[in-house]
């Protein structure tokens, strides 16, 4: 059984993800093996919705999606929508018999989930983290309420790590905060990737020349973690004759991110719904600057975006505003890609000078960051796991 809150077709890193393994561990298992998944219909953005059955049955593959009330992206919101979610999945695995349980959480609660269903379940437990929720809340919610939530949240943390048989990360730069914590547990890093979309597409490349206006895109979340508000428009003002930026996506800090581009007066900014897949890739091929940036905040410094895999793909410049971990990563695998210290304005305009405005081949990314070779070898881990334990 495996538990992701996203799933195709909704547009976000857990969903490309989830959707990737589970083609990979049915091209492994037997013939008479069986699958199911428990997720949510499209709820990723508000601003984007696709239609998708709520019942997807076939031979191998089982897939349920539970209806959620309508939220958007606070806390109180994001908790009601998880306790729907946490009902119906356990409502729908009563009576069930599983061989092993697999939760992919960017929210601790669904891993928690999965941890109590495979506990009740006496069969192993599979986790593939990829944030550390514990570490992140201290920054994204007001002072007073992070000092009373995160002992409470410590708490769940380690009795889910500590019932997990297997722990992957995403990320080497959360190796040492697992490790310190639970270090009688087995690690792996299998880690993001790209998807063969993307790896094609890289081969209809143009850059633009410095004589010519840049068109800048970033395509994501427009949240606190994103911290676009705190960048975008300042950026946009100083490069207001020689930049036209697009951002592609929606979130919870896109309101405060319009307010501030209306007080600078910046003309050259346009703000864009979420698309699909394929019209994402038009948007790539059309722009000559690819642009990422996290807030400057200390959980960040051990997250590894998945932005970047599909961002080095197609060849462009990347002007990255990130630190810690993922700027290592960066700088040591994507050249042609400028790095600068988040938030920070004058690093970005310095970091943009340093930009080569060229097509890069980056080939050997590619080959070591395939999400099909990279999934195939997570469900071997993950099936080679099982025999041991049946």
């Amino acid at each position: 059984m495996i538990l992701s809150f996203y799933y195709p077709p909704d547009l976000c890193a857990g969903s490309f993800r989830t959707s990737a393994l589970v083609k990979a561990l049915l091209e492994k298992l037997p013939d008479d093996a069986h699958v199911e998944v428990i997720t949510t219909l499209p709820n990723r953005y508000s601003s984007f919705s696709s239609e998708a059955p709520e019942l997807e049955q076939s031979d191998r593959l089982t897939v349920r999606r539970i209806k959620l009330p309508v939220h958007k992206s606070g806390m109180v919101d994001q908790a009601k929508a998880y306790f729907s979610y946490a009902y119906h999945v356990l409502k729908a695995v009563r009576g069930e018999e599983f061989n092993l349980v697999y939760g992919t959480s960017s929210r601790l609660m669904t891993a928690a989930l999965s941890a109590f269903i495979a506990r009740s379940k006496h069969v192993p437990l599979y986790l593939d983290i990829r944030d550390i929720f514990v570490d992140t809340i201290k920054d994204v919610l007001p002072a007073k309420a992070a000092l009373l939530l995160k002992p409470c949240f410590s708490l769940v943390e380690r009795w889910t790590v500590s019932r997990a048989d297997h722990v992957n990360l995403v990320s080497e730069g959360f190796a040492a905060y697992f490790k310190d914590r639970y270090p009688q547990k087995g690690y792996s890093f299998f880690t993001n990737g790209i998807d063969s979309e993307f790896l094609d597409a890289g081969t209809h490349i143009h850059v633009g020349g410095k004589e010519s206006p840049l068109t800048v895109l970033y395509a994501g979340n427009m949240g606190e973690g994103q911290g676009l508000h705190a960048i975008v428009p300042e950026l946009a003002k100083r490069f207001s004759s020689k930049l036209s930026f697009r951002l592609l996506g929606d979130g919870g800090r896109k309101i405060q991110l319009e307010q501030r581009l209306a007080e600078l007066g910046c003309d050259n900014v346009v703000l864009l719904p979420p698309v699909g897949r394929q019209q994402l890739i038009e948007e790539y091929l059309k722009a000559d600057i690819l642009f990422l940036h996290l807030n400057n905040y200390d959980a960040f410094l051990k997250v590894l975006p998945s932005k970047i895999f599909e961002y080095a793909a197609m060849g462009k410049p990347i002007w990255a505003g990130i630190a810690g971990y993922s700027a290592e990563f960066m700088k040591r695998e994507v050249p042609n890609a400028a790095v600068f210290e988040p938030c920070n304005v004058e690093a970005a305009v310095e970091a943009f000078d340093s930009l080569d405005l060229v097509v890069t081949d980056r080939t050997d990314f590619k080959n070591s960051f395939s999400r099909v070779n990279i999934m195939r070898q997570m469900a071997g881990n993950i099936l080679g796991y099982l025999k041991k334990k049946n």
